[in-house]
């Protein structure tokens, strides 16, 4: 990890620099299989699956007659025969929360009487065919199911796709099926990566096309996330690698910081993570504790990796740690000081906020109830997390009774016709003639 202390403005703007791909190659990789799928359907996906993920699927599935891409009955059962009650507890506990969670967004639209005469409303209109992507690659995300099919089945959504990788033998990790099955869905398929994301915004002959995509994933999925919303799709974020930043003061824990920058970094290779502190003691404690944990983690190859893009920052001041956070606009930010809760009210720009030293990313990960698919990149300045409006579109009704015609009827008019666009003037001059205005 890279220290910094006392940073000027060149030094913070390296800090808030996220590590990244050549953006040109990456793109016309990315582009290379998303058109393969859009001409060539199942076929494609099917050969992506076997270079990229290793797995035959037209072999492995070769004694039945379903598609190779779909998850079988047969399949669910297994997963539910391999799956301990104690983590189906576990899992059913977490839905149950992130449930009562997104319950209590639901939208209550109010009629409006604009002008006498007229009326206007929204009204909240779920999304009828939606598709999650669900990663699966170094490490099954099952937790990801419950976080997306949970408010898409609240919010009414009528048909849920969901894809995620496979593994080597041809099936999908069976937490990942049980949370599906806690959370409604029945369709599965086996598709990762880019071609995942191809099959949902273009449809095949097995899977069909839905309207919006949601999930996370690693720059090339980012990437195709990206580009399929250019004209086929819309997506939930622009959201790539996972991050966490910690602030912290005199008064944490040094191995409660260190447990949460490792818990992000065994993410992926291009996951990062920021330590933020006004304390020389914390700092060195910190730097001491994650290479002590980092040697028990299994995934340690691939949290080290992440620790090389990641950065220890010691500032004068818990305002320049806000300060150089807002900047930094972090996916998940966690506040480990003595004034958490007030600083915590100081944030502008960040995806969701763990707030006290008892309060870990984990459990926002996991069972608190709050959405972990949040806005990565910096995207945290415009973008919210996903959240039950995210499932839903509002659609805007007015109703325009005589005295609403005779109340803005004539500003219409004039307005139209400043235009130039007499044809949109004429429209309301027609209705104010037949009502004698």
């Amino acid at each position: 990890m890279l220290i910094y202390r006392n940073p000027n403005e060149a030094e913070v703007k390296e800090i808030i620099t996220r590590p990244t791909k050549d953006a040109a190659d990456l793109t016309a990789t990315v582009a290379a299989v998303l058109a393969h799928v859009k001409s060539d359907g199942d076929a494609a996906v099917l050969d992506f699956e076997q270079q990229f993920d290793k797995v035959d699927l037209r072999s492995l599935c070769a004694s039945t007659t379903a598609s190779p891409l779909a998850v079988t009955p047969a399949e669910f059962a297994a997963a539910e025969a391999a799956v301990s009650d104690e983590l189906k507890a576990a899992l059913q506990l977490a839905h149950d929360n992130i449930a009562r969670f997104h319950e209590a967004q639901r939208y209550a639209g109010i009629e409006v009487e604009t002008a006498p005469g007229v009326h206007c409303w929204q009204r909240s209109v779920p999304i009828e065919r939606v598709g999650l992507y669900i990663p699966g690659g170094t490490a099954p995300l099952f937790s990801t199911v419950l976080m997306l099919a949970t408010p898409a089945r609240i919010a009414g959504c009528g048909e849920i796709v969901l894809c995620t990788p496979p593994r080597r033998d041809g099936t999908v990790n069976p937490a990942i099926l049980v949370a599906a099955r806690i959370a409604g869905v029945s369709k599965v398929f086996k598709a990762g990566g880019v071609q995942a994301i191809g099959v949902m915004a273009y449809g095949t002959e097995s899977v069909p096309k839905v309207f919006k995509i949601f999930g996370p994933g690693n720059q090339y999925v980012q990437c195709a996330k990206q580009l399929v919303s250019l004209a086929d799709v819309a997506i939930d974020m622009p959201a790539g690698p996972s991050e966490v930043e910690v602030i912290a003061d005199e008064t944490a824990n040094p191995a409660f910081i260190a447990a949460d920058l490792l818990s992000q970094a065994e993410h992926g290779v291009d996951s990062q993570v920021l330590f933020v502190t006004t304390s020389k003691r914390l700092l060195a404690d910190v730097e001491i504790e994650v290479a002590s944990q980092l040697e028990a983690l299994p995934r340690k190859d691939i949290a080290a990796a992440a620790l090389s893009n990641s950065r220890l920052v010691l500032v004068d001041s818990l305002d320049e740690a806000i300060a150089l956070s807002n900047r930094y606009a972090p996916e998940h930010l966690i506040i480990e000081t003595a004034d958490a809760e007030a600083l915590a009210a100081r944030v502008i720009n960040a995806g969701s906020v763990f707030i006290g030293h008892l309060t870990p990313e984990s459990a926002g990960d996991y069972a608190s109830g709050t959405n972990h698919t949040l806005p990565t990149n910096g995207y945290a300045t415009a973008y919210s997390g996903v959240n039950l409006d995210a499932f839903c579109r509002k659609i805007t009704y007015q109703h325009i009774t005589p005295d609403g015609i005779r109340s803005i009827g004539r500003a219409v008019e004039l307005m139209a016709e400043a235009e130039q666009l007499d044809a949109h003037k004429n429209a309301m001059t027609l209705r104010l003639n037949s009502l004698n205005f």
